[in-house]
């Protein structure tokens, strides 16, 4: 997609799947609203997910309401990547070289001016979806990581709550022994602690990591993609 668009030379570019999922007959229909409004970009969104599994929808409802929440974005809700849009828009987007690149997330952050179409699933023409749950979940969780920061702080949330508990716990335990005395070592709840705040303290790590392991990513400086030849006009 990216390769597509810093390709493209036409004053507007349009952005659709080649299994024909998106209808190509909104094409006059974008170009007419576009015209007509002066946005600089039209965009498809479906209003039934016909022919998907209901648990995928269900898990991209929760997205979507998740993600307009907890990051400075906003995704409409059934949006997809069919739009067309103009050469301004189309260099805006080109000139992010990100290489994590959640292209829904992107078209939202640069603000340019949208209409919206609407249209129903449509089922897919031939050859099956290469987009597993897994995938999916993974395309998410690239999308909350790369546009909200509502992750690093819910480590704060966790990590302070945490603390008060333990806070809260260590003094009972005193009181207890202070008032009642205690006959026996405690073996079992200092284990369990252990292995409670180790845990918790992993979980906590592996979100920190995420967010460092793509700024470094990031300052690698690799392209987005490696063109090894091209059939279109340099000119």
């Amino acid at each position: 997609m990216y390769a597509g668009l810093r390709a493209s030379r036409g004053d507007m570019a349009v952005i659709m799947d080649a299994d024909l999922q998106h209808p190509p007959e909104l094409i006059p229909e974008m170009i007419e609203r576009m015209e007509k409004s002066g946005c600089d970009s039209c965009a498809a969104r479906r209003v039934t997910r016909r022919g998907e599994p209901r648990i995928r929808s269900f898990f991209a409802r929760c997205f979507y309401r998740v993600m307009n929440r907890y990051s400075d974005i906003e995704i409409v809700d059934g949006a997809v990547d069919f739009r067309m849009m103009s050469r301004r828009m189309v260099k805006a987007i080109a000139d992010m070289p990100e290489t994590q690149r959640f292209s829904k997330g992107l078209f939202a952050w640069v603000g340019f001016d949208t209409e919206w179409i609407e249209f129903e699933n449509v089922e897919r023409v031939a050859g099956e979806s290469k987009w597993s749950l897994w995938s999916l979940m993974r395309y998410a969780l690239d999308g909350l990581i790369d546009f909200a920061v509502a992750p690093l702080r819910l480590v704060g949330v966790l990590g302070g709550i945490t603390a008060a508990g333990a806070a809260v716990y260590l003094v009972i335990e005193i009181l207890k022994t202070l008032i009642m005395g205690k006959d026996t070592p405690g073996y079992a709840s200092t284990i369990c602690l252990i292995l409670f705040f180790g845990g918790v303290i992993t979980a906590l790590l592996c979100v920190i990591g995420e967010y460092m392991g793509r700024m470094y990513l990031e300052t690698k400086g690799r392209p987005v993609y490696i063109e090894k030849e091209s059939n279109i006009d340099e000119d």
